[in-house]
């Protein structure tokens, strides 16, 4: 267990300050399985984190808010990594990377720890001010680190990547400066949203 953990930790330190080191080792050798379980794995984590949460907020939890911690949002966890492995595909593809679905997978794979932690930050936000700051810097977060595999685990070349980024971030500065952001925050935590809008 102490060895685990002491892995994990190794983990979140290459991914956060050394990218580059981190994602140029991931290659593909044919074994999808363990991405697709890190993902269910992460989605459960997440989902039951945000039950609990909701349990010592005192809400009401019903056999339905069970269900779609323990089985609709791993699933949905798993759902994510592809959609957003196929979005990879089209980023390589544009920046002249690696045309590979299973080194894309396994780069996303990678950080998919994020995902319960994204899912409680969100949980987290109480009003207007919480979910505009928080989704921003998670949106943030999530640009840096899709650039950063697009760069060293796609290998991409560089001024195409950072051409790609600077889109997305565009995009989403469109998102949040237009009426658009309600929907955006809605999907992330509906309640604080609902004060922005009253």
């Amino acid at each position: 267990m102490k060895q685990k953990l002491k892995k994990f930790l190794t983990h979140l330190r290459d991914i956060i300050i050394k990218p580059k080191r981190y994602f140029t080792k991931i290659v593909a050798d044919g074994n999808m399985d363990e991405s697709m379980l890190k993902a269910f794995i992460y989605g459960l984590m997440g989902g039951i984190l945000v039950l609990c949460l909701r349990l010592i907020g005192g809400a009401t939890v019903t056999l339905g808010a069970v269900f779609t911690a323990v089985v609709i949002v791993p699933v949905l966890a798993v759902a994510l990594l592809f959609v957003m492995g196929g979005l990879m595909m089209l980023v390589s593809e544009i920046t002249g990377g690696e045309r590979d679905w299973e080194i894309a997978i396994k780069g996303l794979s990678s950080i998919f720890f994020m995902y319960p932690v994204i899912l409680v930050l969100n949980a987290l936000a109480f009003n207007c001010t919480s979910i505009w700051i928080i989704s921003l810097l998670i949106d943030l977060y999530v640009l840096f680190l899709f650039y950063n595999i697009a760069l060293y685990c796609m290998h991409g070349k560089k001024a195409n990547v950072i051409f790609v980024i600077a889109v997305l971030a565009m995009f989403l500065a469109t998102v949040y400066a237009t009426d658009y952001r309600i929907g955006w925050f809605m999907l992330k935590n509906a309640s604080a949203t609902l004060a922005c809008v009253m």
